[in-house]
């Protein structure tokens, strides 16, 4: 119990300080707007709608961490232009992120042929982050009384200057596709970066700075077959001090007598966890379940249990396309 608690307590301070790194996604590449705004509108369709939603550390905290998400964009003519929002929510002071955006991208041909394309994307908004800090508790509030217990009473000596925040938000990212359908590869590669204005970001009176975050994304599909592909793929993120690192592969073999793909997929985070993810793709619709099994040090406490995660994408079409446009996500 003690384990348990010691860990709630530094997951959450950790999530007050500058240190910190921003939310994230196991599936991180099935939302493509908070993966990279230059992935707006890059789909054949007409408008895609994506929801997503993940809880986390159910297995330690009583009230886990959770994310919810939910995105739409359109292609027109070169442009793409989608809105986003998304909420985080944590621990026993109800810290909650909640964050709307607005995105547009520019996406061009760069040959003839058509088949090597580029892409820019430029995203913009608000986040409001509120916390209810009468109901945390803290070290100096530990008594040893009737075995050992918290008493919120005594004054913690901790100075909120309030319970809600409003920042800015300002995105932008770069990716490139290689685009022929009858190509045994479709390389693929993105730069992002997040909190460009690095808004001012503090519940105290203090000079605390949200720091930019840093996504780099690449990978290729492998057309192993008529029917069967691969997607090795790296997503590499870095905010100030802190890196993350993800490897996956990702796999789809069609049914034909069902006119469906069955996918499914394996992502390492370095040092933290292992994901694995099953899913279908069935004409409009691709829908996925993740979940991590947590391997850091951390596994003591949470007995290797992290997140589960599901994610459903809806592309409306007019007509059903022979083929698919390649693009870095399914």
């Amino acid at each position: 119990m003690m384990k348990k608690t010691i860990l709630i307590f530094i997951v959450f301070i950790q999530s007050l300080t500058i240190k910190a790194q921003d939310a994230h996604l196991s599936l991180y590449d099935a939302a493509p707007l908070f993966l990279n705004p230059a992935m707006t509108g890059v789909f054949e369709g007409n408008w895609r709608l994506h929801g997503q939603y993940r809880t986390q550390w159910k297995s330690v905290n009583y009230r886990p961490y959770q994310t919810g998400l939910i995105s739409f964009d359109l292609p027109y003519k070169k442009w793409g232009f989608g809105v986003q929002v998304s909420n985080f929510r944590a621990g026993i002071g109800n810290f909650n992120s909640l964050q709307g955006t607005l995105s547009a991208a520019y996406t061009t041909s760069v040959d003839r042929t058509k088949f090597h394309n580029i892409s820019f994307g430029l995203q913009g908004g608000i986040t409001q982050k509120t916390i209810e800090y009468k109901l945390l508790s803290y070290n100096n509030q530990y008594t040893t009384t009737n075995g050992g217990e918290f008493n919120q009473t005594i004054d913690p000596n901790e100075s909120f200057s309030g319970q809600s925040m409003l920042t800015p938000v300002l995105n932008a990212g770069f990716m490139y596709f290689y685009a022929k359908e009858e190509s045994r590869l479709n390389p693929f590669v993105g730069v992002s970066a997040f909190n460009l204005t690095t808004p001012q970001e503090t519940f105290f009176d203090q000079n605390n700075r949200l720091p930019i975050r840093y996504y780099a994304h690449a990978g290729t599909r492998i057309n192993i077959t008529e029917l069967f592909y691969l997607i090795p793929k790296v997503l590499i993120m870095h905010q100030q001090k802190f890196w993350e690192q993800s490897y996956a592969l990702d796999a789809g073999y069609y049914l034909k007598g069902s006119d469906m793909f069955l996918v499914g997929g394996v992502v390492y985070r370095a040092k933290d966890a292992m994901i694995l993810s099953v899913g279908a793709k069935m004409e409009n619709i691709v829908a996925k379940i993740g979940y991590d099994v947590n391997v850091s040090s951390l596994s003591t406490a949470s007995t290797g249990r992290g997140g589960f995660e599901i994610s459903v994408t809806y592309v409306n079409q007019k007509k059903k396309p022979n083929t698919a446009k390649i693009c870095p996500r399914l």
